[in-house]
């Protein structure tokens, strides 16, 4: 049988896959046929009829999205029986459409106006009263206009099809046909926005931006997201000086045509108070404005008394910052004498740091995700770290039959079906992924190292685990992807370490993921204690981040960092700050610990307004420019870095002329740099010992990830954030702790105590109890995982 075949389309032969669907084949060779339900994503629903064509020997008109192309099929898009059945459609269309195109945020780029003018008429046969349907509140992030509805269901379907929450769907019949939520309830899918996107006429539009500006006073600028390590590639629409809004910019290979909610509304963050514009030095006992002169020389006067004397200054920076800004801030530490900067702000076993990969990454192509065939994620909660990479596994469970397993702090948290689900502490997680390894290699039938063989005597492979084994070792494309709960563990190495092995004797590629968007730029341009750029090693070794944490210094460096909140295991931040004798904050955002305990703050710019590379968890360089110019005082990162190495090292080379030149001098050590994962530290023998008391367990949330979406006001108004604050157990626990009824209880871990509301939650396994890290409630607290005491508040 051919591979294709031949077809007619208004006198032009074509050639096509057979059962290719008609409106594909038309669009592929530069043929417009209107349409409005159909969306190359979505499946095809074929109800607005707008894609009626003619096709030879067919007694009437036949929407084009859902007619499959045959040999010698002849087609006519704009014959007169075409053209007279679109023209009926778009005049049915419009009969209940209101008049409102001038206030309507859609004007101007709306499909439903553009193919009115094509195939509309100019004289309406209706002069009933239009009907009117009540707007629904579905949320902080999307507005409603439902009279402009015309029922094309891409919302509908992206629900169902792509976010895997059917929150939205149509009830009634005929004209009383409505769009909206089942019951009273905000959308609350970590992808919702996308909707706004898709909806081809003004019933879905973006809340933060209504009314704000007319889409021909846009321009429309290419960047990078900046909250994940997707690194989903964006259009920011801009007027003036300002930001309007975000949306995505089509790249198959990385986030198709969808982005993230953060992605789509962090640049509000930009018109939040608490944006710092202005150098402060503080004075009295009070950060007060100064001039940059002013606090470039004290900047400088304080570096350099910390300059080559041993543990006097350490570097802690922001996984968010760019590579630039990475690879000039470690210059700068270490020509001043000092080893001690990292980004791994919420790790804390560093145990393996000699074995690990010089930049731990997906180990695959993003893209490649969706056709995995059998998976097991390793302390992670896909969705709500990496949604667009849940996305492309949800796609290879939907699509493709995908087995997909998972072992981490909850269980119901995925909106696709998982083969198995196990749920534990953090020694817990470890036990279950030793017993799949040790049910891998009996699957495999290989032989185990001896370090396995001592563990296979402690290990007791359950039906679960060998399930999981079984999946992985008889996959041909199988996929296994250690996550951000995972890197936080206090048994990262020995996690990593198994991983390894199981990835060995499955076959399978091994992903290791990392918070933000420049974590593996990071670790390229060398902002670790003992790795300098390209990942050689350090001459001597610094502090880690737990070290610079609990450790004394002279000037303590904070770039991007908001140590209360960054930094999950950071249990007091004014005893970390009484132990700093000078703290310099650079950063974009005003934040409680800098008001109180920064000696200098530096106003930074954001992602949106400097130019900079991310390098993303596939290791591709995506450099971008900014899109708006800086505001009255702040400046970029590369260059707040370089005016101070100018200064206090005026021997070496700082004098970038722009940060293409920083990003070149780090790409031209990286040449040869060989991406490889499968490396390690030798399994530990022993399996962590499961432990009696009450256990937390954790993850950032949602919109926690970064000062930008702390400070972006529409995203902390979602249900996400609003009932993030919470201590979630299960039931059987909560009675057990004796907090039947409670409403508030007291949380106690290390030193650090808060009061919060109860939910039960059976997602939440046997002796744990789920708290949020990231957000003021909580801060202080310590670190993702540890013993921890619940009691009822009287």
């Amino acid at each position: 049988m051919s591979d294709t075949i031949t077809l007619t389309i208004n006198d032009q032969q074509v050639e096509a896959r057979p059962g290719e669907m008609l409106i594909d084949v038309a669009d592929a060779n530069d043929i417009t046929i209107p349409r409005f339900c159909y969306h190359k994503k979505l499946s095809v629903a074929a109800n607005c009829r707008m894609c009626l064509v003619e096709i030879e020997k067919a007694p009437k008109p036949m929407p084009a999205c859902a007619t499959p192309v045959n040999d010698g099929m002849v087609v006519r898009t704009r014959s007169a029986n075409a053209l007279a059945a679109q023209k009926s459609t778009m005049e049915f269309l419009l009969i209940n459409h209101p008049l409102d195109c001038p206030i309507c945020d859609q004007g101007g780029e709306c499909e439903l106006q553009d193919v009115a003018m094509g195939f509309g008429g100019d004289v309406s046969q209706y002069s009933e009263q239009k009907r009117v349907v009540c707007d629904k509140n579905i949320g902080p992030l999307i507005a409603t206009d439902m009279t402009r509805c015309i029922h094309c269901t891409r919302c509908v379907r992206f629900g169902e099809e792509i976010a895997g929450l059917p929150e939205l769907g149509a009830t009634g019949r005929g004209e009383f046909t409505e769009i909206g939520t089942y019951i009273e309830k905000s959308v609350s899918s970590e992808l919702s926005g996308n909707v706004i996107d898709l909806c081809p006429v003004g019933a879905l539009t973006a809340k933060p931006s209504r009314y704000t500006a007319r889409p021909w006073e846009l321009v429309q600028q290419p960047t990078v997201a900046a909250h994940d390590c997707v690194g989903s590639n964006l259009y920011v629409h801009t007027r003036g000086n300002q930001v309007m809004r975000v949306v995505p910019r089509d790249n198959e290979a990385i986030n198709e045509a969808w982005i993230s909610d953060r992605d789509r509304f962090s640049y509000s963050a930009l018109k939040n108070p608490a944006r710092l514009q202005r150098p402060k030095i503080r004075s009295n006992g009070k950060l007060v404005d100064t001039e940059w002169e002013t606090a470039i020389n004290l900047a400088v006067e304080k570096l350099q008394a910390a300059a080559n004397q041993q543990g006097d200054l350490a570097a802690l920076v922001s996984p968010q910052c760019t590579l630039e800004e990475h690879y000039l801030l470690q210059k700068l530490v270490r020509g001043l004498g000092s080893s001690s900067i990292d980004h791994r702000l919420n790790q804390v076993d560093f145990s393996a740091d000699s074995k690990m990969p010089v930049m731990p990454w997906l180990g695959r192509s993003i893209e490649s995700l969706d056709k995995v065939d059998s998976a097991l994620i390793v302390g992670a909660n896909l969705r709500r770290e990496q949604p667009i990479l849940n996305h492309r596994l949800r796609k290879a469970v939907i699509k493709h039959g995908a087995s997909v397993a998972s072992i981490s702090s909850l269980t119901d948290q995925y909106n696709y079906p998982l083969a198995t689900e196990l749920a534990g502490n953090a020694p817990q997680q470890v036990i279950d992924l030793a017993s799949v390894v040790i049910a891998a290699f009996t699957a495999a039938n290989a032989e185990p190292t001896p370090a396995l063989t001592i563990l296979a005597e402690k290990a007791r492979p359950k039906l679960e685990h060998k399930a999981i084994a079984k999946s992985l070792a008889s996959a041909e494309d199988g996929a296994l992807i250690v996550g951000l709960q995972a890197v936080a563990s206090p048994h990262f190495s020995q996690i990593l370490a198994l991983s390894v092995e199981l990835a060995k004797v499955t076959g399978c590629s091994l992903s290791i993921l990392s918070e933000s968007a420049n974590s593996a730029g990071a670790c390229l341009a060398g902002a670790l204690p003992h790795r300098g750029p390209a990942g050689r090693d350090a001459e001597q070794a610094g502090q880690n981040t737990m070290q610079i944490c609990a450790a004394a210094h002279k000037v303590m460096l904070l770039m991007g960092v908001d140590p209360s909140l960054d930094v999950s295991h950071m249990e007091s931040a004014a005893a970390f700050a009484e132990k700093q004798g000078f703290i310099i904050a650079i950063d974009a955002f005003d934040s409680e610990f800098a008001r109180e305990h920064a000696d200098l703050v530096l106003p930074m710019a954001t992602f949106l307004e400097t130019s900079g590379t991310f390098v993303n968890a596939e290791g591709l360089w995506q450099p971008f420019s900014g899109v708006v110019s800086l505001k009255d005082g702040a400046r970029p990162g590369w260059k707040i870095l370089s005016t101070l190495a100018q200064t206090l090292l005026p021997g070496d080379d700082f004098g970038y002329a722009d940060s293409a030149a920083v990003r070149n001098e780090l790409k031209n050590q990286c040449r040869d740099l060989v991406l490889e994962n499968l490396v390690a530290p030798e399994v530990d023998e022993k399996l962590p010992s499961k432990p009696r008391s009450l256990q937390k367990v954790s993850e950032t949330a949602i919109y926690a990830v970064d000062a930008m979406v702390r400070n972006a006001a529409p995203l902390q108004a979602t249900p996400n954030m609003q009932d993030a604050a919470t201590v979630r157990m299960n039931a059987a626990q909560a009675s057990k702790s004796r907090l039947d009824g409670a409403s508030l209880v007291h949380v106690e871990q290390g030193n650090g105590t808060t009061v919060l509301p109860l939910v039960i939650d059976e997602g939440v396994p046997g002796g744990c109890v789920w708290l949020p890290s990231g957000i003021p409630q909580v801060a202080g607290l310590g670190g993702f995982y540890g013993a921890v005491k619940v009691e009822k508040v009287s």
